[in-house]
């Protein structure tokens, strides 16, 4: 089925009901007033009985008769002079055309003619006799085919369809605003903000039992997940603490090694340890909502880690950018210098080289960063930025890290309403763009 909204679809079933019962009613009853025609209407016999009886009748006594006669089949009348006219010739249904003949056979040889009227939906075909008779005036019989009508004089299938259809949009708009919460509901769930304490109360009323559970069974979700988040930044806080205090005595120990290469390796090992922690606490402060928000110059972040990598030896270039292009990002520091960071280490690390640049890209700020390694595989580039995913097999660190650098930068970059899209870089290579909204966009 379309993509239609509950209402929607409720109303499609309610008309193409209604539809289906009038059409079939209406079809049903015009079949049965088609099989029952002769019923409906006087017989040639009565017809011919009425002439014998008007000729043989004084003009005084002529109008009991012709009222006696008079019924929602059939009505008589007389004019004076002979008045007949020709038989219709326009093109009528078998029925009607046979009926049509039976009347004239039955009149024998008086003068006389039959005329049929137009079709409607509230009047079928009627028939219009006239019969000359041996007084010198005209019998007018006009046989009717009305169905049966209502006090308003409209078909009870009409009827009966036009109130169902009324009684059809008033079920509609019943419906629709009793599903109008599940609307709101979703648009507040779109709206759900974890880090709120206390969580948002939802301004919803609704008189239907399970909406109202529903409701206040998110009310509750919103509520746990608020608590929880709550719960895990404070432990994650305290861990980062803890581990820190540890990672410092860990350190003083190390240089009490007599062997300067075990020692270098051992606080070698610390820092990374800090700084995946770091990582963490960092990428969950971002999926909480708690990093700091400043103007910062992204162009001049940039270009000051790659002179401070460019210091050290590594193989580090930053392209120039549009002498009027301003790279103004609301964000945190800390965060959006682990973005280019992780970035620039991920290049060194699997490329051996990495290249910069920025670039006004659709109202915000385009990160590209290419290296010249083997680059990343098309079916790979959405796993790697996932938590604690290696595309190198082996399980050491110092040849594969631990597996967060991308995820963070992901994490990261949504948190500032960014996006993170991978790539192949023109000189071959892997190729990471990171694409900011600019402060005002």
């Amino acid at each position: 089925m379309l993509r239609l909204s509950l209402t929607a679809r409720i109303a499609l079933v309610v008309v193409l009901s209604l539809a289906a019962a009038w059409i079939g009613s209406v079809a049903v009853f015009y079949m049965s007033v088609a099989g029952q025609g002769r019923s409906l209407r006087p017989l040639p016999a009565q017809v011919t009985a009425l002439v014998e009886v008007l000729e043989h009748t004084p003009p005084a006594e002529r109008p009991p008769v012709l009222r006696a006669v008079t019924s929602y089949s059939m009505t008589a009348r007389l004019e004076p002079g002979i008045h007949i006219g020709a038989t219709s010739s326009r093109r009528v249904s078998r029925l009607t055309a046979r009926a049509m003949k039976v009347y004239l056979t039955a009149l024998g040889g008086r003068p006389s003619s039959v005329t049929a009227s137009g079709f409607t939906f509230v009047r079928p075909v009627e028939l219009e006799l006239r019969v000359g008779l041996e007084t010198g005036d005209t019998l007018i019989v006009d046989v009717n085919r009305a169905p049966v009508t209502s006090v308003l004089g409209l078909p009870v299938g009409f009827v009966a369809g036009l109130l169902g259809t009324l009684i059809g949009l008033a079920a509609l708009i019943a419906t629709r605003r009793q599903t109008m919460p599940l609307a709101e509901l979703a648009a507040a769930v779109d709206r759900f903000d974890p880090t709120e304490t206390p969580p948002r109360r939802l301004a919803l009323r609704s008189s239907v039992p399970e909406i109202r559970a529903l409701i206040a069974a998110f009310e509750r979700l919103q509520g746990r997940l608020s608590h929880l988040l709550v719960g895990r930044m404070a432990m994650l806080g305290g861990i980062s603490h803890d581990v820190r205090t540890f990672a410092t005595r860990l350190r003083l120990r190390a240089e009490l090694i007599p062997n300067p290469i075990e020692r270098e390796r051992a606080t070698e090992d610390i820092a990374d340890m800090i700084r995946l922690l770091d990582d963490a606490l960092l990428a969950s402060r971002a999926g909480a909502g708690e990093l700091d928000e400043e103007l910062i110059e992204l162009d001049q972040l940039v270009s000051a880690e790659v002179a401070a990598r460019r210091a050290e030896g590594k193989a580090i270039e930053l392209r120039a950018t549009e002498p009027s292009f301003e790279c103004s990002v609301l964000g945190d520091r800390l965060a959006l210098r682990r973005i280019v960071t992780n970035l620039i280490d991920n290049a060194l690390k699997y490329g051996g080289s990495a290249c910069l640049s920025l670039q006004a890209v659709d109202a915000g700020v385009a990160l590209t960063v290419d290296d010249a390694g083997p680059g990343i595989p098309l079916q790979a580039r959405e796993l790697v930025l996932e938590p604690f995913v290696r595309l190198e097999d082996s399980r050491s660190r110092r040849t594969g890290g631990a597996g967060l650098g991308l995820a963070v930068v992901r994490a990261l970059v949504e948190a500032h309403r960014g996006t993170v899209r991978i790539a192949d870089a023109p000189g071959g290579g892997g190729r990471v763009i990171v694409h900011l909204p600019l402060f005002g966009s």
